[in-house]
């Protein structure tokens, strides 16, 4: 059987005319160009989302990072405790007098942004606890307690004043204080992010938080239920609808307004029942990593630079100074205070009286170690609110 002659495939698109040759078939060919182009026009697309996408998670990790930043900068890195003996109080010769010497040291502390104070017993009294009821309010008698017992009062806001400060005998004087001012002492129509409040005894609905009272004309209901009485810090909502019933907001850690807004958030009061328990009861991990010891026989001021911290403690002696303290604190065996400080500083040098009261030292010290503390944080800017005179 004779070879057949080979079949000749058309090429694409391609049909044979009548005379067999091949002839483009441009129907085909047009629709094959589209669906080219249509891929091509996808891919392109896909591509530019794929830029599109990595350029905003760029974008968004750049705010973040900023965001992060501007927090660092923006908040506190360091706290400032004091500490001085209760016995201060024992300086005053009225209750009237008492209760305004405690104002004055409020105000030095409140100033300076002070962020905790403990006060120390050096007289054997070993109190512990502002609660309960305590006897005598006149020149002796359980200074210490009513020393925090006034402290804790001026800290407060006005609006939860009510709440956790009943009538007592140490505060039947407190017409005669002025207000601390600080910024967490908000008005009722002041507009911010952070407020301390106290946790309302009112029912929610299932899933929702508790109620809070912030000192505001609406109620803030928080993320989380929590024990009616209790003082919170509250962060609002940021985007607040004006016409809801109440505000939202969430419960944070009272130290937050600090570290990461920036703001002097007033102070927390600590007892201690000897000077030594100053050190030994600090509240934070890693202790006082800057202690600074005040006595007209320590060091001149003017001649000291402070190393880097994060948490200093100033302590102040009482009428006889530091030397007394230790004499009373049987846990230290030694008679010369300079030994338990990092720093030993005579704040004043050159005074001109020859007794310089606790409240006046305060005031002096801490205005002389401003400049030294912002020395070692240069960029730090703690906001404190409006600089005019209170009512």
């Amino acid at each position: 059987m004779a070879d057949e002659p080979p079949v000749k495939k058309n090429k694409p698109n391609t049909l044979p005319n009548e005379k067999g040759e091949e002839r483009i078939d441009w129907r085909k060919r047009k629709e094959q160009k589209k669906e080219e182009n249509r891929q091509w026009k996808e891919r392109k697309l896909i591509q530019q989302l794929e830029k599109q996408k990595q350029k905003q998670k760029k974008e968004e990790e750049n705010e973040q990072q900023v965001q992060q930043e501007e927090k660092e900068s923006k908040g506190c890195p360091y706290t400032l405790s004091v500490a001085l003996p209760g016995s201060v109080m024992d300086n005053a010769q009225s209750p009237e007098l008492r209760t305004y010497l405690a104002g004055q040291i409020a105000r030095a502390c409140g100033v300076f942004c002070v962020d905790e104070l403990v006060i120390f017993d050096e007289l054997g009294e070993d109190a512990k606890s502002v609660e309960g009821e305590f006897k005598g309010v006149g020149k002796k008698g359980q200074a210490c307690v009513q020393l925090a017992r006034i402290l804790q009062y001026i800290e407060c806001p006005q609006y939860l004043r009510k709440s956790f400060f009943p009538k007592h005998r140490d505060l039947q004087f407190a017409g005669l204080l002025n207000p601390l001012d600080s910024p967490h002492h908000m008005r009722m129509d002041e507009e911010a992010e952070f407020r301390e409040g106290v946790v309302l005894d009112k029912p929610s609905k299932p899933g929702k938080g508790s109620f809070v009272n912030c000192g505001m004309r609406k109620e803030v209901q928080i993320n989380k239920r929590l024990q009616p009485g209790l003082r919170v810090t509250v962060q609002l909502n940021k985007n607040q609808n004006k016409e809801r019933k109440k505000c939202k907001g969430v419960v944070v850690a009272p130290h937050v307004p600090r570290t990461e807004g920036g703001l002097y958030w007033g102070y927390s009061v600590r007892l201690a029942s000897c000077l030594s328990a100053v050190f030994t009861e600090c509240p934070y991990k890693d202790g006082y990593d800057l202690t600074i010891g005040t006595s007209e026989k320590g060091n001149n001021v003017d001649h000291v630079t402070l190393s880097p911290f994060k948490h200093m403690l100033v302590v102040f002696g009482g009428l006889q100074g530091l030397e007394a303290s230790v004499d009373g604190d049987e846990n230290l065996n030694v008679t010369d205070p300079s030994v338990l400080f990092d720093l030993y500083l005579n704040t004043c040098p050159g005074q001109g009286s020859r007794t310089i009261r606790t409240e006046e030292a305060i005031l002096i010290s801490l205005s002389g170690l401003r400049q030294k503390i912002a020395a070692v944080f240069p960029d730090q800017r703690m906001t404190t609110g409006s600089t005019s005179e209170g009512p």
